[in-house]
């Protein structure tokens, strides 16, 4: 029980320490350094941590601390309720800013510099997990410590196979976020959440279910049992395929590079009244019968009766 509230603590001071550099930058940078590098940045750094916390407690919580599936489901339900109430719009997902980009809600320049921004804030969560991890302070990490040179691999399945999950995984999640992207964030964020819990519990053992080619980067490349080009197949190439997929069949194309709808018929949104007889057509000029009148001052031709 000292391993899990080490973990904890840690976990609340990487949101506490991220949320206070987010606050900092927002004061000091203007707004589209702000939101386009340093929040972006942040959110890397504080969701690269957590995770990696996590995939600690993940493989050594369930013998080192008698860990079970429902506590880590529970912990990673509430820590993306707590990413999304205090990412302040940041996705810290490079597939995300590419979809931002894909549907012309973002410049090349501002996608640019997120995904260097992410690259960045995953370095730095590298670098401090591994600085607590070094302080050995729960019997987790020490053995974390010892094992970090000698990671095992999260991809546990075929390299097809592996590609395959991913990319089913980011059509779901892609799908999810352009539905629920104008919903109001006390819809969005518990609602994304549950659907990254129950993807992680579906695909985890598979892939574990990153559908973020930066965080399985950071995660999982410089483990042995694959080669870099294997990992980029599936965890770069699975997802960006999701992605683009789900803007395909929400938007029915690309905006960024197509105009015309390539998937469903676009029907007029105004109905075309229709025309009235022209005046010269024989119908309109031919009147009903016993609706002729005479006009009124002239006498009819004719023998009038008496």
């Amino acid at each position: 029980m000292a391993g899990l509230n080490v973990s904890l603590s840690f976990l609340f001071c990487t949101v506490a320490l991220c949320e206070a550099a987010r606050r900092a930058s927002k004061a000091l940078l203007p707004a589209g350094a702000y939101g386009s590098f340093a929040r972006e940045a942040a959110g890397a750094a504080q969701l690269g941590a957590c995770c990696l916390e996590l995939r600690v407690l993940a493989e050594l919580g369930p013998w080192a601390g008698g860990f079970g599936p429902d506590l880590l489901l529970t912990l990673l339900f509430l820590l993306f309720l707590v990413h999304g109430a205090t990412l302040d719009g940041a996705s810290a997902n490079p597939a995300v800013s590419l979809q931002e980009f894909l549907t012309a809600e973002a410049s090349l320049r501002s996608t640019l510099l997120k995904l260097a921004a992410q690259a960045l804030g995953l370095q730095v969560a590298c670098a401090l997990t591994r600085t607590c991890w070094a302080w050995e302070l729960s019997e987790m990490h020490l053995l974390q410590n010892l094992l970090a040179q000698d990671c095992r691999s999260a991809l546990r399945t075929s390299v097809p196979h592996g590609a395959l999950v991913e990319a089913a995984c980011a059509l779901c999640f892609h799908l999810s976020l352009l539905r629920l992207r104008h919903s109001p964030p006390v819809f969005r964020v518990p609602a994304l959440a549950l659907l990254v819990t129950v993807t992680a519990y579906t695909a985890g053992p598979l892939t574990s279910a990153f559908f973020n080619p930066a965080l399985a980067t950071a995660v999982t490349f410089h483990c042995s049992g694959h080669t870099v080009l294997e990992y980029a197949q599936v965890y770069w190439l699975g997802p960006l395929t999701g992605m683009v997929l789900a803007v395909l069949l929400s938007e029915g194309r690309l905006p960024r590079l197509f105009q015309r709808n390539l998937l469903y018929g676009q029907k007029n949104k105004y109905r075309t009244p229709r025309g009235k007889p022209a005046p010269g057509s024989g119908d309109a000029q031919t009147p009903a019968k016993g609706c002729r009148s005479q006009e009124p001052g002239r006498r009819a031709v004719g023998p009038q009766p008496r």
